[in-house]
């Protein structure tokens, strides 16, 4: 879809217009229409697109910045950071966590994910998987650790993605910014220390070992909660 289309007839000035924008902002981030992590489209677009005026427009963003759904950048624009406000809050909650709680974490949902993905992912899934891991092993011949990060969060997401459950998706992409600043330590090796597990990982799912598929996590994850300081 054009960043500036959308679905059903343009928003009329009314009483509750602003209401009615927020609402339908709302409904856009929630559906995927406006993926985590992708800017929303500028202004004079949305204005477009709702049939409201600026200042309508102005008041619905801002009213998704204080629900912690958005986030303004100087110079860039306005990016989804959460599909829903119960994940937002989690997220706000986990940031205050300890390295220790957030592998176990971690542990637990990507274990998960991955015995649901084992039994349900399609061709377009096992693709999507074999070239996340491809891309997360090309990583490594660069040291970008930006890159890394990024990459191995893109394999994760590909298996929560295979489970075909939104509200796990959901979750998981709420939950993304922090899984990625708790790699960005384990990311310093010349060689991927977990490139093993991954490949093991990604075999299982496509495979549909759901034991497996979890054991895969385990194994790369419980090392890191066992290295912690008692």
């Amino acid at each position: 879809m054009n960043e500036a289309q959308g679905r059903g007839a343009p928003v009329r000035k009314a009483p509750g217009v602003t209401d009615a924008v927020t609402a339908r902002f709302h409904e856009a981030i929630a559906s995927g229409e406006w993926p985590v992590g992708r800017r929303i489209p500028v202004e004079a677009e949305l204005m477009r697109w709702v049939g409201a005026g600026r200042n309508t427009v102005r008041e619905a963003v801002q009213s998704l910045v204080q629900a912690g759904l958005v986030r303004r950048e100087q110079g860039r624009g306005t990016f989804v950071i959460a599909r829903s406000e119960l994940v937002r809050s989690l997220t706000r909650r986990a940031t205050r966590a300890s390295r220790r709680d957030v592998l176990e974490l971690r542990t637990a949902l990507d274990g998960a994910a991955s015995a649901i993905a084992a039994g349900r992912r399609d061709a377009e899934d096992v693709a999507a998987l074999e070239a996340a891991l491809a891309a997360r092993a090309r990583t490594w011949a660069a040291a970008d650790r930006t890159a890394r990060v990024e990459a191995d969060v893109a394999l994760h997401r590909a298996v929560v993605a295979a489970t075909h459950n939104e509200l796990l998706a959901e979750l998981y992409d709420g939950l993304v910014p922090l899984y990625a600043e708790t790699l960005a330590d384990d990311v310093d090796h010349e060689h991927d220390p977990h490139a093993a597990e991954h490949e093991q990982l990604v075999r299982a799912v496509v495979d549909g070992d759901g034991a497996g598929a979890r054991a895969a996590v385990t194994a790369m994850l419980q090392p890191l909660i066992d290295d912690l300081p008692a």
